[in-house]
């Protein structure tokens, strides 16, 4: 087995037993009966998702979650990360099987209206059983995208955001800004990737957080790391979380090499970024990996920019 599919195995195997320990910790409910409490998925899929042998959908991971009566935001970066090392294996990442409220910007600051994330996937995707067809005011099926389905690895998803009521509006008639900065979660304690491997963020060399961007631009965001480990980073990269990039989304490689660094060392990541045409916040993560393609530092918060795209 090669380390690519190593990982993948690992990182399987690792957040069925996260689920397993979920369940166990609130009396080991009857699947059946967690089925019951969830309404929206069978007993014979959070079953599957147990044990180990592929990575559960979010959406099957938040209704497991939900009906042990735990937070799914609390999982997110957990299942985050299992599904980047499926994803770096060279398989299709398990996006969605029900509804999920997930904001794109991890749930922003108090006071920020959330909003229902809708997802669908489009293509040969693992399909949660018993989960009924979407239906009601909110959904835009894959029939009716068109052109502004995005394809990767051959895999689309359409993102529809039901935003309910109309945002509050000043007197002026303006929207309200997008709440910046946005404050990732803490992330769930985990081992690197190899022993004696450690980084530590130094500071955004340019476009800090919040910065302000115009339309249909393209700008260079560069991060500063410091290796502060003993293991030399050779091959490294940064590997995008948000992915497919959708339209209305800051674009990116999906990869961004990261300079050979030795221990001790310091490294600047470019990453050439192009704004979408419409105003809003522009947010995404990156993971550290190795050169085979294994997520480097699973217990560290992703790096990210993000910037507001203003009017035109």
């Amino acid at each position: 087995m090669d380390d690519g599919m190593r990982a993948r195995a690992e990182a399987v195997a690792e957040f069925a037993a996260t689920l397993r320990e979920l369940r166990m910790s609130v009396g080991n409910p009857s699947f059946r009966e967690m089925s019951g409490r969830s309404g929206a998925i069978s007993h014979t899929t959070l079953h599957e998702a147990t044990k180990g042998n592929r990575l559960p959908s979010w959406g099957t991971t938040a209704e497991f979650v939900k009906a042990c009566g735990a937070d799914p935001a609390e999982y997110r970066e957990r299942w985050d990360t299992a599904n980047l090392a499926v994803r770096s294996a060279g398989e299709q990442a398990p996006l969605a099987g029900v509804p999920v409220a997930h904001p794109p910007a991890e749930a922003a600051a108090s006071g920020a209206e959330l909003q229902a994330v809708r997802i669908i996937a489009i293509g040969p995707q693992p399909v949660d059983e018993d989960v009924p067809a979407p239906e009601g005011r909110g959904w835009l099926w894959p029939a009716l995208l068109g052109g502004a389905v995005l394809v990767a690895a051959g895999v689309g998803v359409a993102i529809f955001v039901d935003r309910g009521s109309p945002p509050d509006r000043s007197a002026s008639g303006a929207a309200p800004p997008p709440v910046c900065p946005v404050r990732a979660p803490q992330a769930v304690a985990a081992r690197p990737a190899h022993a004696g491997d450690a980084a530590r963020f130094v500071a955004d060399v340019t476009l800090p957080d919040c910065s302000h961007v115009g339309p249909g631009r393209t700008v260079a965001k560069v991060w500063r790391l410091r290796n502060t480990g003993n293991v030399r980073w050779k091959g490294y990269s940064l590997l995008r979380l948000d992915l497919p990039q959708q339209a209305d989304q800051c674009r990116t490689e999906v990869q961004v090499p990261i300079g050979d660094t030795r221990p001790g060392g310091t490294v600047d990541v470019r990453a050439d970024v192009t704004t979408p045409e419409k105003p809003g916040l522009c947010y995404a993560r990156f993971k550290m990996v190795d050169a085979s393609g294994r997520i480097a530092f699973p217990g560290s918060r992703p790096v990210n920019f993000q910037v507001i795209v203003d009017r035109p």
